[in-house]
């Protein structure tokens, strides 16, 4: 296990490949950094260092209990980076990894050289969407995972995709409770990023799959309109991992845009 100290916190990270071009990964809820284990790879393989951490409370890394922000996150892949002498990079995330990607567009936009939002959207949280959160974090302090990931397990990857389907299950059954909660009362309380959008001057992919019901085609096509020139793709026959269900599509799309970067 690889690791490091930064933020008064333990983070666990993949390293892998060597040179100047750096694309950094950051995984979704509740997952941890081996969902990106087909691109660490992939694009390691074609010559790229690509570096994929645990966020807070998940993986390897120390779980805080309480509310974790998302610019708690971005400031724990900010510091990692910097520790890693990492100065600009690619930036991917999916599904709140995709809203941490949005809080560094936001944040730290000089440090930045392409950018890949995967299954996320924009807006800021609804109310009802705010009590929801808030209620989950309720119950997996209260329950645990199980629950939850069997519950939504058919959600996250669609049902023609079983071998995904089992892995994105396994994640989710080991995450930590208490960092799964802290996140989601993070989210409950995250900022909207639609003015982001549009400030937004790197080359950028928007990648969605057809069937994602957690952050439907309609959420990527609102983001896409609103970054200048960035190019949108639909996976096809994918839900909300197509960078799991459908790997090849996942990684040829994210390969033109790191040809651009």
């Amino acid at each position: 296990m690889t690791t490091a100290t930064v933020n008064g916190i333990t983070i666990g990270y993949d390293d892998e490949g060597s040179g100047d071009d750096v694309l950094v990964l950051v995984h979704g809820h509740p997952f941890d950094r081996t969902m990106w284990h087909p691109q660490v790879e992939h694009f390691s393989d074609l010559g790229w260092r690509v570096i994929a951490a645990d966020l807070r409370g998940y993986g390897e890394t120390t779980v805080v209990p309480g509310i974790t922000p998302l610019a708690t996150f971005a400031s724990d892949i900010e510091a990692l980076l910097d520790h890693l002498g990492v100065g600009r990079f690619v930036l991917g995330g999916l599904s709140m990894g995709g809203q941490i990607v949005l809080e560094c567009a936001r944040t730290f936009p000089g440090r930045l050289r392409g950018l890949v939002l995967a299954d996320t959207f924009a807006q800021p949280e609804t109310e009802e969407g705010r009590r929801t959160r808030n209620d989950m974090a309720d119950r997996l302090l209260r329950e645990g995972m199980s629950g939850y990931a069997t519950e939504v397990q058919w959600k996250m990857v669609a049902p023609q995709n079983p071998a995904a389907g089992e892995f994105v299950a396994e994640l989710m059954h080991a995450a930590p409770p208490e960092g799964a909660a802290a996140a989601l009362r993070g989210r409950a309380e995250r900022p909207d990023y639609t003015a982001t959008l549009s400030t937004i001057t790197v080359p950028t992919l928007v990648i969605v799959g057809s069937d994602d019901e957690f952050t439907p085609v309609g959420d990527a096509e609102y983001m896409s309109s609103r970054v200048p020139g960035s190019t949108l793709v639909v996976v096809d026959g994918a839900a909300h991992m197509p960078n799991l269900e459908r790997p090849e599509v996942f990684n040829k799309a994210v390969e033109e845009l790191l040809a651009k970067a």
